[in-house]
């Protein structure tokens, strides 16, 4: 009986967790995503990144 508990709440949190990995996931593509278009753009001005 111990074991069908553990799983269960083994089972809840990991759902619980899933949505957030996802989320940060999501806004690192997306800033991944940003940087790119900024570089492209400063490219095609022709300045360089600040460093």
């Amino acid at each position: 009986m111990a074991g069908m508990w553990r799983d269960f709440l083994i089972a809840a949190v990991t759902a619980l967790r899933k949505p957030d990995q996802q989320s940060l996931a999501r806004e690192r593509r997306r800033a991944v995503e940003r940087l790119a278009e900024a570089t492209i753009r400063d490219a095609r001005r022709g300045t360089d990144l600040p460093e």
